[in-house]
């Protein structure tokens, strides 16, 4: 096997010589530079990936961390994450964790082992007591979740801020019974938007109301199946994913139930689908949040980041 001690020996230069010629080190004498690269072409002479990385302490590669690879949300924060990376000459390695703590620690591990440069966290399992260890090191590690420290690097959604805002909303078109389709009771982001709910003022809370694991479209079909079987139901859901919002829309046209009359909806996402359906929805800049988190992996220290929701009506309230 070729190895570079072979091309400085044939080409009758030092290791050096060729090591500066691969790394395209200025100060090598162009007759020299010559003969290294036709020596290199010569003998089919390949650079060990590995091996250069460790010699620049340095990967371009960054990791990303998220749930699911399948959900439009994640879909456009990855998107924004790739554009950024792409004119930085990164490349992405991917861990999907499906919300799995050992499959989280994996891509820690991997930061630790130093084969990537950084992580972006676009949600989180573990608790940041069992980060701690990791984060300690120089690789930084941006999370997309308002972690309210000025130690860390994050760039978010105000979640809490944006579920006041739907509550209001509904509260200025006369609702009181609210109810809520989140995706998971755990983590920043939806701890976020659970006390916002709870904690907003004038509204009828009630925990039969709240509807978890809402991912899918299918799970929105299953929320209106368990609101028809409410004894009393509320007036109008929240809805955390325009995907599952579609799917409620469109399961209640099957049950013939006629919505806002009967039932009222709110999403959050809109994504082009909200459109299509005609779903009233908070706009989340979550492409913007996937840019942000890359320019921010670049810079230098601890920094925080917020982005805000926009209204867009239509005709589900």
């Amino acid at each position: 096997m070729t190895n570079i001690r072979k091309v400085a020996e044939t080409a009758g230069v030092s290791v050096s010589t060729v090591s500066r010629v691969l790394n395209g080190h200025p100060y090598v004498r162009e007759d020299k530079r010559r003969i290294v690269l036709e020596t290199i072409k010569a003998l089919n002479y390949t650079q060990n990936a590995n091996a250069v990385h460790l010699s620049r302490g340095k990967t371009n590669s960054i990791g990303v961390v998220l749930p699911y690879l399948n959900l439009p949300y994640y879909g456009e924060i990855l998107q924004g994450i790739a554009e950024e990376a792409l004119k930085a000459d990164y490349h992405l390695r991917l861990y999907q964790t499906n919300y799995e703590a050992h499959a989280e620690l994996d891509a820690f591990e991997a930061l630790r082992m130093k084969e990537v440069d950084g992580l972006i966290i676009a949600s989180r399992t573990n608790g940041l007591e069992e980060l701690k260890g990791f984060m300690e090191g120089d690789r930084p590690i941006v999370f997309c979740e308002n972690l309210e420290s000025d130690s860390l690097r994050s760039v978010y959604i105000d979640h809490y801020q944006a579920m006041g805002r739907a509550l209001s909303y509904l509260q200025e078109k006369g609702y009181r019974k609210i109810g809520l389709c989140i995706h998971r009771l755990s983590g920043k982001n939806s701890e976020d938007r659970m006390r916002a709910f709870r904690e907003h003022p004038g509204i009828e809370v009630r925990n039969e109301w709240i509807f978890t694991g809402c991912y899918h479209m299918e799970d929105g079909c299953r929320v209106l199946g368990e609101w028809v079987n409410l004894k009393e139901r509320p007036e109008t859901l929240v809805i955390t994913s325009d995907q599952v919002a579609a799917g409620l829309l469109s399961e209640a046209g099957r049950k013939g139930v006629n919505i806002p009359r009967e039932l009222a909806i709110l999403s959050f996402d809109n994504h082009p689908i909200s459109e299509l359906m005609g779903i009233t929805s908070f706009d989340v800049p979550s492409r913007s949040l996937g840019r942000e988190a890359f320019r921010m992996f670049l810079q230098e220290g601890a920094a925080r980041t917020g982005l805000q929701t926009t209204l867009f009506e239509r005709g589900t309230v």
